[in-house]
């Protein structure tokens, strides 16, 4: 979850982007106008180009690109200023928002280390099993944190492993090169697995639970299915642990033993926690928070496994009690979570400093360092997504798209979304990608009569299944620097795990998604319908 905005990029292909998204965009507006294609869906089609042009070769700022729509959706009759707006800020926006602050708590009293040092620790000993512990420990945080984040957080705990094992007179320097490398990579990838199995713990989560309300926004006669925190995380998990385990047996099926590997005990960990003393008053109010929070966001709505009821949910609960207050359950989100817990940080004394001013667990000089560059992302694609539904070009795109699968198997259908996302944000940013793809996949769903879930939420996992560059992902580029890794390195792991995730996400499509989701196999819901999306 980040900018990405890679200082690498050269200043040749920054001018390239410039100078074919201009062209793009103004060949595009005077095109003459197709017949079936709509005046206006034809000029969001030309804006569209120019951003994605501008955000693929980072030839301006992606915070810069993203807000393009506030300027030329009203200057082209596409939104007016109201309208696109108000896509800046919303319940998803502030979701991550809470989320973001949250996890500045969590890395201000350095919590995470801890955690991750405790589940390396737990794991066990060995070349094997440390790139395992390390795997879970990434991808639990990335569950909660930003990937980016997480990966920062465990990079510097993997290159001290790594140094604490480089010795310059060992035979074996090709053995610790190669437990460096897959040491690195695993990070990385277990980062981006970990984030998309929660709500909150990818970009593209959000996006697609954003466009999804747009696509298909309840109504006084149609209820259409809210997907919440706990329903996506039931849902997914058991797909990103299988996923998780696969990448570590891609990742370590030739790892051997080396030279000094011996030091990778359960002993070196629980040293390194005695490092860091016991764990202070800050880092349990902390860690209370941070589970609270994860817990209140799973059992908002009842949580149900296969169309059963486990636990009833509290926003009902809450509904019930206080309706005298006008207090309704559709009124709840779980932004109301991360807000109030958010906002309850800068309440809690955390410790006093030296000077005896008391400090909490949040103040606003560490907020500061809020990304505001990714929730500006988040609007840009969240009014890209609008200008798709107001203009009719997801529904005029969807309809090509229609006709080219219309004879394809499901599964194939399926499994095409899910290799075209996972390749395409090789090269782009995964939440213009995904907001740019989700409402032309809704169009097509609903040419084809199929549940439109049964595409949109393949395609929402695989964007943040690209593994093969470093300009893929914020978590691989993070790796990439620290020079453990060689390009052919990470693209020929990450093109088997690529189109490993293809086939994995498109079985668990059917074996865990439908079931649990209650998606139909019986054709279009009676939810959805074309006036969903015109």
């Amino acid at each position: 979850m980040s900018s990405e905005d890679w200082s690498t990029t050269s200043p040749r292909w920054k001018t390239m982007g410039k100078i074919l998204g201009i062209t793009g965009l103004l060949l595009i507006l005077f095109l003459p106008d197709p017949q079936t294609l709509p005046p206006a869906a034809q000029r969001l089609a030309a804006v569209t180009f120019l951003m994605a042009c501008l955000w693929i070769s980072q030839a301006v700022s992606i915070a810069a690109t993203s807000l393009i729509p506030l300027a030329l959706f009203p200057l082209l009759g596409i939104l007016s200023a109201k309208e696109v707006s108000r896509a800046y800020i919303d319940e998803n926006v502030i979701l991550f928002l809470g989320g973001f602050v949250i996890a500045l708590g969590i890395e201000k009293w350095g919590l995470h280390r801890r955690i991750a040092l405790h589940i390396v620790r737990i794991i066990g000993a060995g070349p094997k099993q440390i790139i395992l512990g390390l795997m879970i420990a990434t991808g639990f945080l990335s569950m909660w944190i930003s990937n980016t984040a997480s990966s920062l957080l465990m990079m510097p705990i993997g290159l001290a492993l790594i140094r604490s094992l480089h010795h310059e007179d060992d035979e074996d320097q090709q053995g610790q090169r190669r437990f460096a490398l897959v040491l690195m990579l695993c990070i990385a990838y277990s980062a981006s697995i970990g984030g998309f199995t929660t709500l909150v713990g990818t970009p593209t989560n959000i996006q697609f639970q954003k466009i999804w309300s747009e696509q298909f926004p309840s109504t006084t006669t149609t209820q259409v299915p809210e997907i919440s925190a706990g329903e996506w995380m039931v849902a997914v998990l058991p797909l990103g642990i299988v996923f998780l385990l696969m990448a570590w047996g891609l990742l370590t099926f030739k790892l051997k033993p080396f030279t000094h590997s011996e030091k990778l005990t359960r002993g070196e960990f629980t040293k390194r926690l005695r490092q860091l003393g016991k764990p202070s008053r800050a880092e349990w109010l902390m860690l209370i928070l941070f589970l609270s929070t994860a817990a209140l966001w799973i059992f908002r709505k009842p949580l149900t496994v296969a169309g059963s009821e486990l636990v009833p949910g509290w926003g009902g609960f809450l509904a019930t009690h206080l309706a005298n207050w006008g207090v309704k359950e559709s009124s709840l989100h779980d932004s109301t979570v991360a807000m109030v817990m958010a906002i309850l940080m800068f309440f809690i004394p955390a410790s006093k400093s030296t000077d005896g001013r008391r400090e909490y667990l949040m103040d606003w000089k560490t907020a500061e360092k809020l990304p505001w560059e990714i929730l500006l992302l988040f609007g840009g694609g969240f009014a890209l997504a609008k200008g798709f539904t107001a203009t009719g070009l997801s529904l005029w795109m969807g309809k090509g798209f229609a006709e080219l699968a219309q004879n394809w198997p499901l599964w194939l259908t399926v499994a095409a979304c899910c290799f075209m996302l996972t390749f395409l944000t090789e090269l782009t940013s995964n939440v213009a990608t995904i907001s740019a793809i989700l409402p032309v996949l809704a169009g097509t769903a609903i040419e084809m009569q199929i549940d439109p879930r049964l595409l949109m939420i393949p395609a929402t996992l695989s964007a943040s299944c690209a593994f093969m560059l470093p300009i893929a992902t914020p978590p691989n580029a993070i790796v990439f620097g620290s020079g453990q890794i060689r390009m052919q390195d990470m693209a020929r792991y990450g093109l088997l795990l690529n189109l490993l995730g293809v086939i994995v996400i498109t079985l668990a499509t059917f074996a865990l998604l439908v079931p649990q989701l209650g998606i139909s196999l019986d054709g279009l819901p009676s939810w959805a319908s074309l006036k969903n999306i015109n």
